[in-house]
């Protein structure tokens, strides 16, 4: 058994290899060679709460648990990996950075999928840590000729915009509103933490595709219920999760604006069997909650890199 680092990690997983990964989860999950369990979450009376998520790859012969951590100091996230053929633990895998970049990468499977082919604008509503791996994501799917990036500190969204303009050899540009950043996107991706939507439907432009990577808790919304209903395919990584803790979906439900019947898994659209768009005018939404099969993959995969 051997101890992964975040720096091992960083080192071992590339964006682009990520992303290939994660597709081949979401095939194998549509394949039924592939089983995923929902997260659940253990809630203190001091607010911490501990997340446990599993998963487990026929193909690959690897099955493992993510367990993490939350509370007012900080997130603290482990991944424990076994050897699926002898129930050997292989590796305990510290997994911040991997959850970082799995995170990015099913939103880059979801923009390959379900996004315009032609689609060469990105606004990004969000700058904090998970953002910037949702950029780099979309960058490797799209050739993009221009992002904007909004949040509420003008301070962040122009530093956001700098380091990732620098980092990726790219137009990125803050805005001064969330309005202004979408305007005309042929791509969106919002990861923030709110608890009331950063995203209106009226103001989408036809043919956008949307990543809604923020919001993993029923009360909490990135997107408002017009964005969902405008929305011609809908996918989440696991409707089963979405159901539980997809609060831009709940809310819409509630409001009687989504049937759940529309929502489609991303797993069919990556294996083939739904469309993910039928017109270059549709707008399409996929809805990001974060699945342990995703963990699994790259988990596996740097433990082959580091030493297993």
């Amino acid at each position: 058994m051997i101890h992964i680092t975040e720096e091992h990690v960083r080192e071992a997983l590339p964006m682009s290899k990520a992303i290939e990964l994660v597709e081949e989860a979401f095939r194998r999950l549509d394949g039924n060679k592939a089983v995923n369990h929902p997260r659940r979450r253990v809630v203190m009376e001091n607010r911490t709460v501990l997340h446990y998520m599993a998963a487990g790859d026929n193909e690959s012969g690897y099955l493992g648990t993510k367990v993490y951590a939350t509370s007012r100091h900080g997130a603290h996230f482990m991944i424990l990996l076994f050897e699926a053929a002898s129930s050997t633990l292989l590796a305990t895998i510290e997994a911040n950075a991997l959850g970082q970049i799995r995170t990015g990468a099913a939103s880059g499977v979801a923009t390959r999928h379900m996004a315009r082919k032609d689609a060469a604008t990105l606004a990004m509503i969000g700058s904090g840590y998970q953002a910037e791996t949702q950029l780099e994501a979309v960058a490797n799917v799209r050739k993009l000729s221009g992002v904007k990036i909004y949040s509420r500190s003008p301070e962040r969204r122009a530093a956001f915009a700098g380091k990732m303009a620098a980092r990726l050899q790219l137009d990125v540009e803050p805005a001064e509103t969330a309005a202004a950043a979408i305007a005309g996107a042929a791509i969106i991706s919002t990861v923030t933490n709110a608890r009331e939507p950063v995203l209106e439907g009226s103001q989408l432009a036809p043919g956008c595709h949307i990543n809604a990577a923020g919001s993993n808790h029923a009360k909490r919304r990135e997107i408002d219920a017009e964005t969902v209903e405008r929305a011609a395919v809908i996918a989440a990584d696991s409707v089963e999760q979405a159901q539980m803790e997809a609060g831009d979906l709940i809310g819409a439900a509630e409001e009687g604006r989504l049937d759940w019947g529309r929502v489609r898994e991303l797993s069919s659209i990556v294996g083939g069997q739904t469309a993910g768009r039928t017109d270059d005018a549709d707008i399409t939404l996929f809805e990001s909650q974060g699945l342990a099969v995703e963990d699994i993959a790259v988990a596996g995969y740097v433990y082959e890199q580091v030493g297993g």
